[in-house]
C-alpha cells in the first residue's frame, strides 16, 4: 500500500519541496569551496601548509568548522595530514595523473543518462556568457584567470545531473586533475587551448539547447580525452 508525502506538518502534500541548507551548512561549504579553490589555483601550493589557527582567524570562525573542512578535503586527496605537523597540500605524479584521466572519461558519457535536468533558457545565458568571457580572456590570457573560467563551466556541466553520488565523485575527480592542468599551463599553446575549449563550450550549449543531454556527456568524453592526449604531449616535449 503507498502512502502520499508528509509535509513537514504532517499534512498530506503532493510533492515534497528540497530543504534549504542550514546558515551553518552554507557557510561550510562556502568554506569549502574558498579553499578548495585556493588549491586547485596555485594560491595554496603543492606542499604547502595550511593552519588551522590562522584560516580561523582569516575567515572569522571557529577552529572546528575549519576542522572539518580539511577532513573533507583530505578526502578529497588535495591535503593531506601529517600527525603532530598539520595539514599540507598534495601533488600529484603524471601516473596517477594517467589514471584519473582515463576515470574522467568512462565517467563522463553517465552524466546525461543518470537523472539528467533539463537546462533552461537561463541555464544555456550563463553558457553563452562563459564563451563570451572565454573571447574576452583569449585577447589577453592569464593562467588563472582562465583556469576559473574552466571551473565555471565544470559547474554548469554538474548542474546537469541530478545524481548526487555521480556529481560529487566527478567533482572530486575534477578538482584533483585541474591542478596538473594549471601546472603545465606555461608550457600549453593557449591559443590552441582556448580554441579547443570555446568549441567544447559552444558543442555542449548546442546538445544543452535541444535537450540532448546524454550527447553532452559523449562531447565531455571527447574533449577530456583531447586534453589528456595534449597534456601528454607538451610533458613528453619538456621530458626531451
Amino acid at each position: 500500500m503507498s502512502h502520499p508525502a508528509l509535509s513537514i506538518a504532517g499534512a498530506p502534500s503532493g510533492k515534497a519541496k528540497p530543504r534549504r541548507p542550514s546558515p551553518s551548512r552554507e557557510r561550510f561549504e562556502r568554506l569549502y569551496r574558498t579553499i578548495r579553490d585556493r588549491i586547485c589555483l596555485f594560491e595554496y601550493p603543492p606542499g604547502g601548509r595550511l593552519s588551522e589557527e590562522e584560516l580561523a582567524h582569516e575567515f572569522s570562525v571557529s577552529r572546528t568548522p575549519v576542522r572539518r573542512v580539511l577532513a573533507r578535503l583530505e578526502a578529497d586527496g588535495l591535503i593531506e595530514a601529517r600527525h603532530g605537523v598539520g595539514h599540507f597540500v598534495t601533488s600529484l605524479q603524471l601516473d596517477e595523473v594517467t589514471q584519473l584521466y582515463k576515470l574522467r572519461m568512462e565517467l563522463a558519457v553517465l552524466m546525461g543518462r543518470l537523472s539528467p535536468i533539463p537546462r533552461s533558457e537561463e541555464d544555456l545565458g550563463r553558457i553563452r556568457a562563459l564563451i563570451a568571457r572565454c573571447d574576452a580572456l583569449s585577447r589577453q590570457p592569464e593562467y588563472k584567470a582562465f583556469s576559473r573560467l574552466n571551473m565555471d563551466f565544470f559547474s554548469e556541466i554538474s548542474a546537469m545531473t541530478g545524481n548526487v553520488p555521480f556529481r560529487e565523485i566527478s567533482a572530486r575527480l575534477y578538482f584533483l586533475t585541474s591542478r596538473i592542468w594549471l601546472e603545465m599551463m606555461p608550457r600549453l599553446d593557449l591559443a590552441e587551448e582556448f580554441a579547443f575549449f570555446r568549441r567544447e563550450m559552444e558543442e555542449v550549449l548546442a546538445a544543452a539547447g535541444i535537450g540532448d543531454l546524454e550527447t553532452v556527456g559523449h562531447i565531455r568524453r571527447t574533449h577530456i580525452s583531447m586534453s589528456f592526449a595534449r597534456m601528454m604531449r607538451y610533458a613528453k616535449a619538456a621530458g626531451d
